[in-house]
């Protein structure tokens, strides 16, 4: 071997015992994420499996050993078949990687680029794209929408009178809209166009978005809410929304993997996950469609948002203005009403300040949190009902390893009642149409379930306020009489009412 073929072939094997540091694979997972050759490379890739090997439960009980959990463990106890996660640390994305299958009962993996439906996540993203026209003259924040709005308007009525529905209170669930979320339509269904959603009209499966609170008074979840923007920068550009997101939001952020179109093309579906329901089963058709698209119709990956994340940390800092100026990401990530900026859910201040949101669609969920000023983060994005208590989990590993000031488990008792005081409490709890909560009893045990988390055993703190180990705490709400008439649901940050119903 002359000199030159020495010297390739050492190169070679320099070169594979490299990727193999950097680039350990292990059955059920794959991924990447940017190459950092050496000492760096492998404590990345050491950090990946104290994550991997130390998910933690939302609570833990006082005088129990807190034992953390692996993840793959945690998939098959949960029943999800896929799952990506992507984490950001000093303001870039340090490592992404899939886990399980992109469908039960097939071999086909979940990667890096694997697409799953952000579900909610699809808001903030819808956002960017609407105060990016409000930079550039097109909207007001502050106008009343109806005066731009050409296809269609708000239905004036008794509180439209006292305020206006402004681009503002739209972006932050306070101008008053109707309809918390949509169901989707299954394949086969009829689909129906915008202005029949937002009329409640046939086809559409979701009542009237109208306003029945005023303008501004109180902070009310409505996915209700997006489909009018969505309205509004059609008629502003008279362009299809997926084409205005993608030229203002996705192209220019270098979401590659992203699209707002419904129903998805074909030349997407090969790269997407199906949805699976909480008995691990594939939803119908693999998924539902969207046409409510602002609301929840992003198909995307863990990676593309994590990139959507990272521009908010940088043009926070005044490092980017790709999207939106410093200013605008800081009325962005400033506190409108109860807490939630225009698209994103905020906590903490100063420099533990962190925007965030979740998603549920169905056979999807998926949740996003970053920290501005220390350009840290992560993305989980999985292909089942069960997701939200598992993506938690993992939120908790990565905050523990990578010393985020937040989401550590919270230490409970468990108080001692008596369980015949849960016959009162069996019933139906209607947060919203067709977002109900069950609580049932079964031998002295109670259990709440929704078509959004699967069973869970309720805990007594209390006689009237119980928690789960994932994270949902329920408190029962009395009326003079001492009957209960609804509850107070506690899950992640925020507080939502529901009205017992039978």
């Amino acid at each position: 071997m002359n000199n030159r073929a020495r010297f390739l072939s050492s190169l070679i094997l320099f070169i594979l015992a490299c990727w193999a540091l950097v680039e350990p694979q292990r059955v059920g997972m794959s991924g990447s994420y940017p190459h950092r050759w050496g000492g760096q490379g492998a404590a990345v890739a050491a950090r990946i499996r104290r994550v991997e090997n130390g998910l933690l439960p939302a609570v833990t009980i006082k005088g129990r050993t807190l034992a953390p959990m692996n993840l793959i463990e945690r998939m098959k106890h949960y029943r999800v078949p896929g799952m990506s996660i992507a984490v950001i640390n000093r303001g870039a994305l340090e490592w992404a990687r899939g886990y399980g299958v992109a469908e039960a009962g097939h071999h086909r993996p979940v990667t890096s680029e694997t697409l799953f439906q952000a579900a909610s996540i699809s808001k903030p993203v819808a956002a960017m794209a609407a105060l990016f026209f409000v930079e550039r003259g097109k909207l007001r924040l502050d106008d009343d929408v109806n005066a731009t709005l050409i296809s269609w308007k708000i239905p004036e009525n008794e509180y439209t009178v006292r305020e206006k529905v402004t681009l503002r209170r739209l972006l932050s669930h306070s101008a008053g809209l109707t309809v918390h979320g949509f169901r989707g339509y299954a394949r086969g269904e009829p689909l129906p166009t915008l202005r029949q959603i937002l009329d409640g009209r046939s086809p559409a499966n979701s009542p009237p978005i109208r306003v029945t609170d005023v303008p501004g008074r109180a902070w009310r979840y409505s996915g209700g809410g997006y489909c009018v923007v969505q309205q509004l920068l059609m008629d502003i550009t008279g362009k299809p929304f997926p084409e205005i997101m993608r030229s203002t939001v996705l192209d220019p952020l270098g979401m590659t993997h992203s699209t707002y179109r419904q129903p998805l093309p074909a030349e997407w579906a090969r790269q997407a996950a199906s949805g699976h329901r909480s008995d691990g089963t594939p939803v119908n058709g693999r998924w539902h469609i969207y046409p409510e698209m602002a609301a929840a119709g992003l198909w995307t990956t863990a990676t593309d948002l994590a990139r959507f994340a990272i521009e908010i940390q940088r043009a926070w800092r005044g490092e980017s203005h790709t999207v939106l100026s410093r200013r605008m990401i800081h009325q962005m990530l400033t506190s409108q009403k109860d807490r939630v900026g225009l698209g994103l859910f905020l906590g903490g201040e100063g420099r533990r300040l962190r925007f965030y949101h979740g998603g549920s669609n169905a056979g999807f969920r998926c949740f996003l949190t970053a920290y501005v000023a220390t350009g840290q983060g992560a993305v989980v994005m999985t292909n089942s009902d069960n997701g939200q208590p598992l993506a938690m989990e993992i939120i908790r590993s990565i905050a523990r390893e990578y010393d985020w000031p937040d989401y550590r488990p919270e230490e409970k008792v468990i108080a001692k009642v008596d369980p015949a005081i849960y016959r009162a409490y069996i019933g139906d709890y209607e947060l919203g149409p067709g977002l109900i909560i069950t609580i049932r009893r079964e031998n002295d045990r109670l259990f709440a379930r929704a078509n959004w988390f699967a069973r869970t055993e309720l805990l007594p703190e209390s006689e009237t306020s119980y928690f789960s180990l994932n994270g949902l705490s329920i408190t029962f709400v009395k009326n003079g009489r001492g009957v209960v008439t609804g509850i107070v649901v506690h899950q992640g940050e925020r507080d939502w009412r529901a009205k017992k119903i039978k």
